[in-house]
């Protein structure tokens, strides 16, 4: 057996990307390139790199196309964006600078709180780190006002001009036309720096506030502010509860406000304190204001960073912005995401064809997010400050990016999912379980992943928490007990008959379905660690999915406790946690992603599973029930939601790929950017997911069980991609006679070879690869048809 604790040695290039992200802003900005310069590469058909393609604005804006929103918001909501931020940042950095256009504090929930939401015409603020952008959590937010301000929650808003907002990777800029002052942002690893450009005014103020939970806030000396926020349990801030930030210009006066203590109110929330000449407050809403005399486009900067102490926030801004220049940090930051987009090339395609594969691209690196780097002091699970001996990161959002974007780590940054692995196993070794996320139990699919693409690691030590979660009831798994007892668990008609979409219940149908795609995973894991009996276990339970499925009527079904599927029933009806996850049964039904063979031959073989396929793609959205998550839609299918996002891809198994390809273009092609912005996303990208989809897609194949190491080919939208792989070889694809109507795969050869298959193996191109791919503009479905050339499953070949 292998050895799997040793580091695997990593390629020149790996090594050299991996030095550049780690390297500070000071390195880069003693030699500056002009902006435009730093990218050195370009895609065929355009004079722009990959870093230029790049737009990180795309993810923030909704679908705007009723046929493809289906019957999504609930009244008085919005429809889900990407839920993306358009901030500067760099790679899975926690520290990001971004606008904030939603008065999060003053809306009604909607899901996960947005800071940015691209049709809001009214920016209130900026942060700089204390808190990811995603979920609303960063603080303290910092606003420049000309004239009169308000206290917040009550913010000061500025109309600002769309035409000129501006964001590239590492880089943001908006002009606050109620203002006349132009707001501009960039970031290090750990810090942030705003520009804001003012007009001629004695009447200049930055007003800066910590969020509702409050906390501390001082004013030092004319040049800084510092501030604790108050804790909130696993919602502070990875990069430190404690801030420190720096003015370039001296405040000519200043004070301090709050909301007013206690729930009294007269109208509105109730009243404030507001303290001229105060240096010190504590409360909610705290913060201060800052008063400058500017002359006609004056910059005032100010440079931000968080830590465990004001001395780690201070010695952070020393090390990374011992000065004040902008365009230093800028082009380290766009340096840096250069370095790591310029690893895929693409050729061909439409200008927004690559605008947005390396857009989304860039929102694939949004998490997992660095919390130290080797050396450095952090937060741990169980709320110790402790010192990283390693890169440590944050929680991985298993059943979001779990399925694609950890993939895609794997296949181009090993060295950081090891450092990924790392940090989970040890946050498992603090709170005795290995990380879940939603009600799944998918940290398995990352581990063995990785195993399978060559990362080495300590596979054992990790094995032995993965195995806890799957056998303790006590554990992380959701009605395990129940599980293990029944194969199954049964579901609850919610009390007070309420409604579709069912916000309450356990989700026990879709449950089960997640618990078997886990468990044949840990079959496969528990088989190359040489432990028979745990591999006969979860190989058993691995079929517990047709416990659920009724073969009466051809879908996943809830069943009570004593065994009785649920009645009445309605496969379109989208439910939170009846039955399903945030998704319908027809949505569901797909989610047996490591034995899709023995869902066809349960369906009734593969033609009658290409008819429910079929069905699905073409059967109208018109269910009773709003999912506000159930957005993106071709029938039933959702796009915009992890469930079914693999289901497109299912005919490779059942000899017609053909239909994926056509999919494929089509989903690329009217899901992502087809509204008015062209920036939509067809729902919530759950930091990184849904833009990893995108990516992976539009390179032409996907995987859709990330456990395994297998890749299934849809219809590469560009006419040439090179993927440097993470050891630094090079993968590339050639599709020969593509053009929007010849999105069919014809014929293929791997490395100079016939290639019928319409899936390949990591160990098919690991040590590089060239895939060459013939279209056509009719299906052939001669190719990839074939029983013998599906991809692999846990049941044999359905007939």
């Amino acid at each position: 057996m292998t050895d799997t604790r040793r580091p695997a040695p990593l390629s020149r290039v790996a090594r050299s990307l991996s030095v550049a992200r780690r390297t500070t802003a000071i390195a880069t900005i003693l030699v500056l390139t002009p902006l435009g310069g730093v990218n050195g590469q370009h895609s065929s058909g355009s004079d722009k790199s990959p870093v230029e393609e790049a737009n990180p604005l795309v993810g923030t804006a909704p679908l705007d196309r009723p046929e493809l929103i289906g019957n999504a918001p609930p009244p008085g909501e919005p429809v889900y964006s990407g839920i993306t931020s358009p901030g500067a940042r760099l790679p899975n950095s926690s520290v990001e600078a971004a606008p904030v256009n939603v008065n999060v504090e003053a809306t009604y929930p909607t899901g996960v709180a947005t800071p940015y939401h691209y049709p809001s015409p009214t920016m209130i603020g900026f942060t700089g780190g204390g808190g990811p952008s995603y979920g609303a959590r960063a603080q303290p937010i910092i606003m420049p006002v000309v004239g009169d301000w308000t206290v917040p929650p009550a913010y000061t808003q500025a109309y600002y001009d769309k035409a000129k907002e501006v964001a590239r990777p590492g880089y943001y800029s908006v002009y606050l036309d109620t203002f006349r002052t132009r707001a501009e942002l960039t970031a290090t690893q750990w810090t942030s720096l705003m520009r804001f450009t003012f007009p001629a005014s004695e009447r200049s103020h930055l007003i800066l506030n910590l969020p509702g939970r409050g906390g501390e806030v001082e004013v030092v000396g004319n040049t800084q502010v510092r501030g604790i926020a108050a804790e909130r349990g696993d919602d502070d801030a990875r990069d430190g509860r404690y801030f420190v930030a720096q003015f370039s210009k001296p405040f000519s006066g200043y004070g301090t406000f709050r909301k007013s203590p206690g729930t009294s109110r007269g109208y509105g929330i109730g009243d404030k304190d507001v303290v001229p000449a105060s240096r010190t407050i504590t409360g909610s809403f705290a913060g201060t204001y800052l008063n400058f005399t500017t002359k006609q486009d004056e910059t005032v900067l100010v440079k931000i960073a968080h830590g465990q102490s004001f001395a780690d926030a201070e010695r952070r801004l020393r090390q990374e912005q011992p000065g004040w220049n902008f365009e230093g940090v800028h082009q380290a930051a766009a340096n840096t995401w250069a370095a790591l987009l310029n690893r895929v090339q693409v050729k061909g395609g439409t200008p927004k064809q690559r605008m947005l594969f390396y857009s989304t691209l860039f929102q694939s690196f949004a998490s997992p997010r660095l919390l130290a780097h080797k050396g450095e002091r952090f937060t741990d699970t169980n709320g110790k400050i402790q010192t990283a001996t390693y890169d440590r990161y944050g929680p991985v959002p298993f059943w979001d990016t779990g399925r694609n974007q950890i993939v895609l780590l794997e296949l181009m940054e090993p060295e950081l999912v090891q450092n990924v692995m790392r940090s989970e196993l040890d946050m498992a070794r603090e709170r005795g379980y290995m990380n879940t996320s939603f009600h799944g139990d998918n940290a398995v699919f990352l581990y063995l992943g990785a195993w399978k693409r060559g990362i080495a690691f300590d596979y054992a030590a990790a094995y032995a928490f993965l195995r806890r979660n799957a056998v303790d009831p006590k554990g992380p798994r959701g009605y395990l007990a129940e599980y293990q007892r029944n194969g199954w668990i049964a579901d609850e008609i919610p009390p007070g008959n309420p409604s579709p979409p069912y916000a309450g219940g356990k989700a026990g149908a879709a449950t089960t379905l997640e618990y078997a795609w886990d468990d044949h995973a840990m079959a496969d894991f528990a088989e190359r660690l040489g432990k028979t009996d745990d591999a006969k276990l979860f190989r058993a339970r691995a079929s517990n999915w047709r416990n659920v499925f009724d073969p009466s009527i051809g879908f996943v079904r809830g069943r009570t406790a004593d065994g009785k599927w649920i009645a009445p029933f309605d496969p379109q009806e989208p439910y939170y946690n009846y039955m399903m996850k945030e998704a319908s049964g027809w949505s569901t039904l797909w989610l047996v992603p490591h034995d899709v063979q023995g869902l066809a031959a349960a369906l009734g073989g593969r033609a009658k599973f290409n008819a429910k396929l079929d069905r699905f793609f073409a059967t109208p959205y018109t269910p009773t029930g709003i999912c506000r998550d159930c957005t993106g839609m071709i029938g039933q299918y959702v796009q915009g939601n992890q469930p079914d996002q693999h289901a497109a891809y299912l005919y490779a198994w059942s000899g017609q790929p053909w239909k994926t390809q056509a999919l494929m273009r089509r989903i690329l092609d009217t899901l992502y950017g087809s509204d008015a912005s062209g920036y939509g996303y067809p729902g919530m990208d759950d930091q990184g997911a849904t833009s990893s989809w995108y990516a992976l897609s539009a390179m032409g194949f996907y995987p859709v069980d990330p456990s395994s190491d297998v890749y299934v080919l849809g219809s590469p939208v560009f006419d040439e991609v090179a993927l440097r792989l993470g050891n630094g070889r090079t993968l590339e694809i050639v599709a020969r006679g593509n053009s929007p109507t010849n999105i069919y795969i014809q014929s293929a050869t791997l490395n100079g070879k016939p290639w019928t298959k319409p899936w390949f193996s990591h160990a098919d191109v690991k040590d590089g690869a060239r895939l060459e791919l013939i279209m056509g503009a009719r299906p052939n479905p001669n190719w990839g048809s074939a029983v013998a050339d599906a991809p692999p499953s846990l049941s044999p070949p359905a007939s």
